[in-house]
Protein backbone atom coordinates (compact mmCIF):
# COMPACT_ATOMS: atom_id res chain seq x y z
CA UNK A 1 0.00 0.00 0.00
CA UNK A 2 2.82 2.42 0.88
CA UNK A 3 4.67 1.60 -2.35
CA UNK A 4 1.58 2.25 -4.46
CA UNK A 5 0.93 5.50 -2.60
CA UNK A 6 4.44 6.71 -3.46
CA UNK A 7 3.90 6.32 -7.21
CA UNK A 8 3.15 9.16 -9.58
CA UNK A 9 -0.03 9.28 -11.67
CA UNK A 10 1.54 7.13 -14.41
CA UNK A 11 2.56 4.41 -11.88
CA UNK A 12 6.21 5.43 -12.14
CA UNK A 13 8.58 6.28 -9.31
CA UNK A 14 10.21 9.67 -8.82
CA UNK A 15 13.05 8.05 -6.87
CA UNK A 16 15.59 5.28 -7.41
CA UNK A 17 13.91 2.14 -6.07
CA UNK A 18 17.18 0.20 -5.77
CA UNK A 19 18.56 2.94 -3.53
CA UNK A 20 15.46 2.64 -1.34
CA UNK A 21 15.99 -1.12 -0.99
CA UNK A 22 19.68 -0.59 -0.19
CA UNK A 23 18.98 2.09 2.42
CA UNK A 24 16.33 -0.17 3.96
CA UNK A 25 19.02 -2.80 4.47
CA UNK A 26 21.24 -0.15 6.05
CA UNK A 27 18.46 0.67 8.53
CA UNK A 28 18.10 -3.03 9.35
CA UNK A 29 21.85 -3.32 9.86
CA UNK A 30 22.00 -0.33 12.21
CA UNK A 31 19.07 -1.66 14.26
CA UNK A 32 20.56 -5.16 14.51
CA UNK A 33 23.99 -3.88 15.57
CA UNK A 34 22.37 -1.57 18.13
CA UNK A 35 20.28 -4.39 19.61
CA UNK A 36 23.32 -6.65 19.79
CA UNK A 37 25.50 -4.01 21.45
CA UNK A 38 22.77 -3.44 24.04
CA UNK A 39 23.78 -6.76 25.65
CA UNK A 40 27.26 -7.36 24.26
CA UNK A 41 30.35 -5.41 23.24
CA UNK A 42 31.54 -4.37 19.81
CA UNK A 43 34.63 -6.56 20.25
CA UNK A 44 32.42 -9.62 20.85
CA UNK A 45 30.54 -8.82 17.63
CA UNK A 46 33.83 -8.72 15.73
CA UNK A 47 34.81 -12.08 17.28
CA UNK A 48 31.46 -13.59 16.29
CA UNK A 49 31.96 -12.42 12.72
CA UNK A 50 35.46 -13.90 12.60
CA UNK A 51 34.41 -17.23 14.10
CA UNK A 52 31.33 -17.59 11.88
CA UNK A 53 32.70 -16.15 8.64
CA UNK A 54 31.55 -19.28 6.75
CA UNK A 55 27.96 -18.64 7.82
CA UNK A 56 28.26 -15.07 6.57
CA UNK A 57 29.28 -16.38 3.14
CA UNK A 58 26.33 -18.80 3.13
CA UNK A 59 23.99 -15.88 3.78
CA UNK A 60 24.78 -14.49 0.33
CA UNK A 61 22.27 -16.97 -1.12
CA UNK A 62 19.14 -15.72 0.72
CA UNK A 63 20.49 -12.16 0.63
CA UNK A 64 20.63 -12.24 -3.17
CA UNK A 65 17.16 -13.80 -3.40
CA UNK A 66 15.66 -11.22 -1.04
CA UNK A 67 17.46 -8.51 -3.01
CA UNK A 68 15.67 -9.64 -6.18
CA UNK A 69 12.37 -10.01 -4.34
CA UNK A 70 12.47 -6.53 -2.82
CA UNK A 71 13.41 -4.85 -6.08
CA UNK A 72 10.79 -6.80 -8.05
CA UNK A 73 8.16 -5.58 -5.58
CA UNK A 74 8.53 -2.06 -6.98
CA UNK A 75 8.60 -3.33 -10.57
CA UNK A 76 5.49 -5.48 -10.21
CA UNK A 77 3.46 -2.92 -8.25
CA UNK A 78 3.99 -0.48 -11.11
CA UNK A 79 2.43 -3.03 -13.49
CA UNK A 80 -0.32 -4.58 -11.34
CA UNK A 81 -2.81 -3.13 -8.91
CA UNK A 82 -2.23 -4.29 -5.29
CA UNK A 83 -5.15 -6.75 -5.40
CA UNK A 84 -3.94 -8.59 -8.51
CA UNK A 85 -0.36 -8.48 -7.25
CA UNK A 86 -1.24 -10.00 -3.88
CA UNK A 87 -3.46 -12.64 -5.49
CA UNK A 88 -0.64 -13.89 -7.70
CA UNK A 89 1.76 -14.04 -4.77
CA UNK A 90 -0.54 -16.43 -2.88
CA UNK A 91 0.81 -19.32 -4.94
CA UNK A 92 3.94 -19.10 -2.78
CA UNK A 93 1.96 -20.90 -0.06
CA UNK A 94 1.96 -24.24 -1.87
CA UNK A 95 5.44 -23.68 -3.33
CA UNK A 96 6.80 -23.02 0.18
CA UNK A 97 5.28 -26.28 1.37
CA UNK A 98 6.98 -28.22 -1.43
CA UNK A 99 10.38 -26.58 -0.87
CA UNK A 100 10.07 -27.08 2.90
CA UNK A 101 9.43 -30.78 2.35
CA UNK A 102 12.39 -31.20 -0.01
CA UNK A 103 14.99 -29.13 1.86
CA UNK A 104 14.22 -30.36 5.39
CA UNK A 105 13.20 -33.86 4.25
CA UNK A 106 10.03 -33.70 6.32
CA UNK A 107 7.03 -35.23 4.59
CA UNK A 108 3.93 -33.07 4.93
CA UNK A 109 0.83 -34.94 6.02
CA UNK A 110 -2.42 -34.97 4.07
CA UNK A 111 -3.89 -32.54 6.63
CA UNK A 112 -1.01 -30.13 6.10
CA UNK A 113 -1.36 -30.27 2.32
CA UNK A 114 -5.12 -29.78 2.61
CA UNK A 115 -4.59 -26.75 4.84
CA UNK A 116 -2.13 -25.25 2.33
CA UNK A 117 -4.56 -25.75 -0.54
CA UNK A 118 -7.47 -24.35 1.47
CA UNK A 119 -5.43 -21.28 2.37
CA UNK A 120 -4.60 -20.62 -1.26
CA UNK A 121 -8.24 -21.11 -2.27
CA UNK A 122 -9.41 -18.77 0.50
CA UNK A 123 -7.05 -16.01 -0.61
CA UNK A 124 -8.18 -16.40 -4.22
CA UNK A 125 -11.88 -16.30 -3.27
CA UNK A 126 -11.23 -13.08 -1.36
CA UNK A 127 -10.15 -11.44 -4.61
CA UNK A 128 -13.21 -12.40 -6.67
CA UNK A 129 -14.98 -9.34 -8.05
CA UNK A 130 -18.24 -9.10 -6.03
CA UNK A 131 -20.08 -7.94 -9.15
CA UNK A 132 -19.41 -11.38 -10.67
CA UNK A 133 -21.03 -13.23 -7.77
CA UNK A 134 -23.99 -10.87 -7.67
CA UNK A 135 -23.28 -9.75 -4.11
CA UNK A 136 -22.87 -6.15 -5.19
CA UNK A 137 -24.45 -3.86 -7.71
CA UNK A 138 -23.05 -4.04 -11.20
CA UNK A 139 -21.93 -0.47 -10.88
CA UNK A 140 -19.67 -1.33 -7.96
CA UNK A 141 -16.01 -0.93 -8.52
CA UNK A 142 -12.92 -2.57 -7.17
CA UNK A 143 -9.31 -1.48 -7.21
CA UNK A 144 -8.44 0.02 -10.56
CA UNK A 145 -6.18 -2.39 -12.40
CA UNK A 146 -2.98 -1.14 -13.92
CA UNK A 147 -2.89 -4.00 -16.35
CA UNK A 148 -5.22 -6.49 -17.95
CA UNK A 149 -6.30 -8.93 -15.22
CA UNK A 150 -6.89 -11.74 -17.71
CA UNK A 151 -3.41 -12.97 -16.75
CA UNK A 152 -2.13 -13.29 -20.30
CA UNK A 153 1.51 -14.28 -20.51
CA UNK A 154 3.71 -11.23 -20.31
CA UNK A 155 7.06 -10.15 -18.95
CA UNK A 156 5.28 -8.87 -15.85
CA UNK A 157 3.87 -12.32 -15.10
CA UNK A 158 7.37 -13.71 -15.50
CA UNK A 159 8.59 -11.15 -12.95
CA UNK A 160 5.78 -12.20 -10.58
CA UNK A 161 6.81 -15.85 -10.97
CA UNK A 162 10.45 -14.99 -10.28
CA UNK A 163 9.45 -12.96 -7.23
CA UNK A 164 7.31 -15.82 -5.91
CA UNK A 165 10.15 -18.32 -6.29
CA UNK A 166 12.62 -15.91 -4.69
CA UNK A 167 10.31 -15.49 -1.71
CA UNK A 168 9.88 -19.24 -1.25
CA UNK A 169 13.51 -20.26 -1.70
CA UNK A 170 14.87 -17.36 0.37
CA UNK A 171 12.47 -17.94 3.25
CA UNK A 172 13.11 -21.67 3.49
CA UNK A 173 16.89 -21.36 2.96
CA UNK A 174 17.06 -18.59 5.55
CA UNK A 175 15.27 -20.88 7.99
CA UNK A 176 17.79 -23.60 7.14
CA UNK A 177 20.61 -21.25 8.13
CA UNK A 178 18.85 -20.03 11.28
CA UNK A 179 18.21 -23.56 12.51
CA UNK A 180 21.00 -25.45 10.77
CA UNK A 181 24.43 -24.05 9.93
CA UNK A 182 23.93 -20.96 12.06
CA UNK A 183 21.99 -22.53 14.94
CA UNK A 184 24.67 -21.55 17.46
CA UNK A 185 25.06 -18.00 16.17
CA UNK A 186 23.35 -15.09 17.93
CA UNK A 187 20.20 -14.02 16.05
CA UNK A 188 21.41 -10.42 15.81
CA UNK A 189 24.73 -11.56 14.34
CA UNK A 190 22.87 -13.62 11.75
CA UNK A 191 20.85 -10.53 10.91
CA UNK A 192 24.09 -8.56 10.52
CA UNK A 193 25.34 -11.21 8.07
CA UNK A 194 22.10 -11.03 6.08
CA UNK A 195 21.97 -7.25 5.87
CA UNK A 196 25.64 -6.75 5.04
CA UNK A 197 25.30 -9.29 2.22
CA UNK A 198 22.08 -7.63 1.05
CA UNK A 199 23.78 -4.23 0.91
CA UNK A 200 26.53 -5.75 -1.23
CA UNK A 201 23.95 -7.34 -3.56
CA UNK A 202 22.01 -4.10 -4.01
CA UNK A 203 25.24 -2.18 -4.58
CA UNK A 204 26.00 -4.78 -7.23
CA UNK A 205 22.70 -4.01 -8.97
CA UNK A 206 23.48 -0.29 -8.96
CA UNK A 207 26.93 -1.07 -10.35
CA UNK A 208 25.36 -3.25 -13.05
CA UNK A 209 23.04 -0.35 -13.89
CA UNK A 210 26.12 1.91 -13.99
CA UNK A 211 24.42 4.11 -11.43
CA UNK A 212 26.36 3.39 -8.24
CA UNK A 213 27.64 6.95 -7.88
CA UNK A 214 24.61 8.64 -9.45
CA UNK A 215 22.28 6.98 -6.94
CA UNK A 216 23.91 8.90 -4.10
CA UNK A 217 24.05 12.39 -5.55
CA UNK A 218 22.28 15.13 -3.59
CA UNK A 219 19.36 15.29 -6.03
CA UNK A 220 18.90 11.52 -5.99
CA UNK A 221 18.99 11.32 -2.20
CA UNK A 222 16.57 14.23 -1.86
CA UNK A 223 14.05 12.33 -4.00
CA UNK A 224 14.44 9.34 -1.66
CA UNK A 225 14.05 11.30 1.57
CA UNK A 226 10.37 12.04 1.05
CA UNK A 227 7.93 11.22 3.84
CA UNK A 228 6.16 8.46 1.87
CA UNK A 229 9.45 6.85 0.88
CA UNK A 230 10.89 7.06 4.40
CA UNK A 231 7.76 5.28 5.66
CA UNK A 232 8.39 2.51 3.11
CA UNK A 233 11.99 2.05 4.31
CA UNK A 234 11.17 1.91 8.01
CA UNK A 235 8.12 -0.30 7.47
CA UNK A 236 10.11 -2.78 5.37
CA UNK A 237 12.97 -2.70 7.87
CA UNK A 238 10.61 -3.58 10.72
CA UNK A 239 9.03 -6.39 8.71
CA UNK A 240 12.44 -7.81 7.78
CA UNK A 241 13.73 -7.89 11.36
CA UNK A 242 10.50 -9.39 12.72
CA UNK A 243 10.59 -12.05 9.99
CA UNK A 244 14.01 -13.28 11.14
CA UNK A 245 12.68 -13.81 14.67
CA UNK A 246 9.61 -15.52 13.22
CA UNK A 247 11.73 -18.01 11.27
CA UNK A 248 14.08 -18.56 14.21
CA UNK A 249 11.27 -19.65 16.52
CA UNK A 250 8.65 -21.02 14.12
CA UNK A 251 8.98 -21.96 10.43
CA UNK A 252 8.49 -20.59 6.94
CA UNK A 253 5.10 -22.23 6.41
CA UNK A 254 3.70 -20.54 9.53
CA UNK A 255 5.20 -17.27 8.28
CA UNK A 256 3.37 -17.77 5.00
CA UNK A 257 0.11 -18.37 6.87
CA UNK A 258 0.67 -15.15 8.82
CA UNK A 259 1.19 -13.25 5.56
CA UNK A 260 -2.01 -14.67 4.10
CA UNK A 261 -3.99 -13.84 7.23
CA UNK A 262 -2.98 -10.23 6.64
CA UNK A 263 -5.34 -10.23 3.67
CA UNK A 264 -8.27 -11.16 5.92
CA UNK A 265 -7.48 -8.67 8.69
CA UNK A 266 -7.02 -5.93 6.11
CA UNK A 267 -10.59 -6.45 4.93
CA UNK A 268 -11.94 -6.15 8.47
CA UNK A 269 -9.85 -3.09 9.33
CA UNK A 270 -10.82 -1.35 6.09
CA UNK A 271 -14.49 -1.93 6.95
CA UNK A 272 -14.04 -0.59 10.50
CA UNK A 273 -11.85 2.38 9.60
CA UNK A 274 -12.96 3.37 6.11
CA UNK A 275 -16.42 1.83 5.73
CA UNK A 276 -15.36 -0.39 2.80
CA UNK A 277 -18.07 -3.09 2.58
CA UNK A 278 -17.32 -6.77 3.24
CA UNK A 279 -19.04 -8.94 0.63
CA UNK A 280 -20.04 -12.61 0.77
CA UNK A 281 -16.81 -13.68 -0.92
CA UNK A 282 -14.82 -11.94 1.83
CA UNK A 283 -16.75 -13.70 4.60
CA UNK A 284 -16.34 -17.03 2.78
CA UNK A 285 -12.60 -16.45 2.38
CA UNK A 286 -12.19 -15.57 6.07
CA UNK A 287 -14.02 -18.77 7.03
CA UNK A 288 -11.91 -20.96 4.74
CA UNK A 289 -8.60 -19.44 5.85
CA UNK A 290 -9.57 -19.67 9.53
CA UNK A 291 -10.41 -23.36 9.09
CA UNK A 292 -7.12 -23.91 7.25
CA UNK A 293 -5.17 -22.39 10.14
CA UNK A 294 -7.02 -24.56 12.69
CA UNK A 295 -6.42 -27.65 10.55
CA UNK A 296 -2.72 -26.88 10.22
CA UNK A 297 -2.28 -26.12 13.93
CA UNK A 298 -3.52 -29.62 14.78
CA UNK A 299 -0.46 -31.11 13.10
CA UNK A 300 2.21 -28.42 12.57
CA UNK A 301 5.61 -29.05 11.04
CA UNK A 302 8.26 -28.88 13.75
CA UNK A 303 11.77 -28.02 12.62
CA UNK A 304 13.85 -27.47 15.73
CA UNK A 305 17.20 -25.74 15.65
CA UNK A 306 20.18 -28.02 15.20
CA UNK A 307 21.95 -28.70 18.52
CA UNK A 308 25.39 -27.17 18.86
CA UNK A 309 28.03 -29.95 18.69
CA UNK A 310 30.03 -30.47 21.85
CA UNK A 311 33.29 -28.61 21.68
CA UNK A 312 32.09 -26.10 19.10
CA UNK A 313 33.19 -22.56 19.81
CA UNK A 314 30.65 -19.86 20.52
CA UNK A 315 30.30 -16.68 22.50
CA UNK A 316 28.54 -16.77 25.84
CA UNK A 317 26.37 -14.04 27.32
CA UNK A 318 29.45 -12.13 28.43
CA UNK A 319 30.81 -12.12 24.89
CA UNK A 320 33.77 -14.37 25.74
CA UNK A 321 34.74 -17.42 23.73
CA UNK A 322 33.84 -20.86 25.10
CA UNK A 323 34.69 -24.39 24.03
Amino acid sequence: IFVTASQSSDSAYSYNTVTVVLLTEVVKLVVSVTLYCKDYTVSSLIKEVQINSRVMVLYFVPAFLYCLYNNLTFVNLSAFDPTTYYLLLQFRVVVTGIIFQILFRKKLSSKQWLSLILLTAGCMIKQIDPTVTGTAKSSATVATPKSDSSFHLSINLVFILVQTLCSCFAGVYNEYLLKGEGAGVNIYVQNVFMYVDSIVCNAGILLWQRNLLGAFTLDSLMSVFQFKVIIIMFNNAAVGIITSFFLKNLNSILKTFASALELMFTAILCWLLFGIPIYINTLLAISIVSYAVILYSQNPVVNAAKPIPEGEKFLNDEGTEEV
